[in-house]
């Protein structure tokens, strides 16, 4: 009989480093100041800075009780009424993408699994081809396409001049890169930065992809959430599909609907006829099959019903216009105190410009490290902040955090 020891197999296992973004959570509940503030993960808190269940996600859940509907398997794809939903509130119902059958639409694991079946997708039937990131972009987009064997590389879109867009080095970038790359879009909201592109420049970059025949691949995480309106946030997606160009985009219902913790969302790729979108749609159930198999249930059925029921849609948005309205209050406040507090004259206007729940606050490393362990404001390295997570009440001490760590701090 073999003797067990105490050698493992396992010894050369290194211990990874702490997640960036979920990392800073973990900083957050060890410090036991009462001052402390968590400005790092992206999820909505109420003025109490609580968590926030939405009102018609608990009235969708109790007619799902009531239904008493089964656990069973989905499809590959997901629930049926869930994607036909989905895509209709991307495109909009009456988009001819929908009516011609050209869009391939599988429920995904919220933003980051719908992204990585995507980049699974490239990495098969578009091999070799590079994917352009901006720089900065969300952390995991790294890691999502080095997990899926996607090579990348990026694109200028922050200037720190300005803190706002450096569009002209965006499309420089853009024209640079080879025909037929693959360029990854921030619908809107873009995180971490908060900037967007105007109307007219998204026509401009929409002109630059088409005629470098690029791919644009949109990722879509805040469809309501970051102006109040469905459509309004949709808008870049929805000019680029009437031009007729192919996409990818990811959709997630985490911040809209607050559904987390469900991990809904999904994969879309239109293309240019019913046929194609057949074959796409089952290469997408191909590969889902051995990653996750099906998808869960739960979430998609909460969406399904909220979008489903007339009463319960018109509720949902009055909550998400609640939800954006609570972030530009607090953008706006925060732009107050740091002008009154701030006596050298510097322009902050570039918090009320951004959009969405964070702000690229233009803090350095270095700035960013001071915040914390002075100030006991926990953010990510990059200098960006959620304002999702802060109150009205706390402003003022975040100002005299930012104006601390920026002038005082090389």
């Amino acid at each position: 009989m073999a003797v067990a020891t105490d050698a493992s197999r396992f010894h050369a296992v290194p211990m990874a480093p702490p997640d960036p973004i979920l990392g800073v959570s973990e900083a957050f509940r060890a410090d036991t100041s009462d001052l402390k503030l968590n400005l790092g993960v992206g999820a909505y808190r109420t003025e109490d800075l609580q968590p926030y269940v939405l009102n018609v996600v608990k009235k969708a859940e109790k007619l799902m009780l009531e239904k008493g509907e089964n656990k069973e398997y989905l499809p590959i794809e997901g629930l049926a009424a869930f994607n036909k939903a989905t895509a209709e509130l991307l495109l909009g119902a009456d988009n001819p993408v929908i009516k011609e059958g050209r869009i391939a639409t599988v429920q995904g694991l919220s933003g980051t699994g719908s992204l990585r079946l995507a980049a699974a997708f490239i990495q098969r039937y578009l091999p070799g081809v590079k994917v352009l990131i901006s720089s900065p972009t969300w952390g995991n987009h790294k890691n999502i396409l080095n997990d899926a064997g996607v090579p990348w590389s990026e694109y200028r879109y922050f200037d720190p001049k300005t803190v706002g867009l450096d569009f002209d080095g965006m499309l420089a970038d853009m024209k640079d890169a080879p025909n037929g790359s693959i360029i990854l879009l921030h619908g809107c909201a873009h995180n971490p930065t908060g900037i967007d592109p105007t109307t007219e420049q998204w026509d401009i970059i929409a002109d630059v992809i088409q005629e470098k025949e690029h791919i644009a691949f949109f990722d879509v995480a805040y469809q309501g959430f970051a102006s109040g309106s469905l459509d309004e946030d949709a808008n870049s997606v929805r000019r680029f599909a009437a031009r007729g160009m192919e996409l990818f985009v990811a959709q997630s219902y985490s911040k809209n609907l607050g559904l987390y913790a469900e991990r809904i969302g999904a994969t879309n790729v239109i293309t240019t006829s019913p046929e194609l979108a057949l074959r796409i749609k089952s290469q997408l159930k191909r590969l889902a099959r051995p990653m996750y198999s099906n998808p869960p249930v739960h979430g998609a059925r909460i969406v399904a019903n909220v979008v489903g029921d007339p009463a319960l849609f018109d509720e949902w948005r009055a909550e998400m216009q609640l939800m954006a309205g609570r972030i530009k209050q607090v953008r706006q406040k925060l732009y107050d105190e740091l002008v009154a507090k701030d006596k050298s004259g510097k322009d902050w206007s570039f918090i009320l410009k951004q959009i969405g729940m964070f702000s690229f606050t233009g803090l350095s490393q270095s700035q960013s490290e001071n915040m914390t362990n002075k100030w006991h404001v926990y953010m990510t390295k990059d200098g960006r902040i959620s304002l999702a997570g802060l109150s009205s009440a706390k402003c003022g001490y975040l100002a005299d955090a930012i104006i601390d760590s920026y002038y005082n701090v090389q």
